[in-house]
């Protein structure tokens, strides 16, 4: 059993601060794959959301663009997660037996980590300004649960070990 660190503060990241770097499995090679913005050069301005993107594989060495304009992010956890730009499915996903547990990178799957180990979980105070609904708040409520806190660590280990082990 894993004891659980002390606290846990809500830093108010937003599942969009973590779009910047997206792991996908390569639709060529089935290893991992980055999603990335496109060069400055393409900037279409606007929401950091909507800029154009580029799929990058070192192994194969495939690359395509998206432009941006259709986004999709995924909701719930009842199915495999695919990133919003190429719907291509996550490297960093694991079923489990509550559902799909997935993070866009490894910053994400930190975040995801601290706030289930921590026996601590404190939210933002709500006469603080700024973002209400953040990530940690989203979290499915099987995430939330103390008594599924082993069983997520796990799953949070066997993802982080499915990236090092490619």
């Amino acid at each position: 059993m894993t004891l659980p660190s002390d606290r846990f503060r809500d830093p108010r990241r937003t599942e969009y601060d973590f779009i910047d770097l997206i792991t996908v499995r390569c639709p060529g090679c089935e290893k991992p794959a980055r999603v990335v913005p496109a060069p400055e050069g393409s900037d279409a301005g606007g929401r950091m959301l909507f800029r154009p993107r580029r799929l990058i594989c070192r192994d194969c060495g495939l690359s395509r663009v998206c432009s941006g304009r259709d986004v999709t992010l995924s909701r719930g956890t009842a199915q495999p997660a695919t990133d919003p730009y190429f719907g291509l499915p996550l490297w960093l996903q694991v079923e489990t037996r509550h559902g799909w547990l997935w993070a866009y990178n490894l910053e994400h799957l930190d975040l995801i980590r601290r706030f289930v180990q921590a026996s601590l979980r404190e939210r933002a105070p709500w006469y603080d300004t700024g973002q209400k609904m953040t990530l940690v708040a989203r979290l499915p409520a099987w995430i939330k649960q103390a008594g599924n806190r082993d069983e997520i660590l796990r799953a949070v280990r066997r993802i982080h070990a499915s990236l090092v082990a490619t």
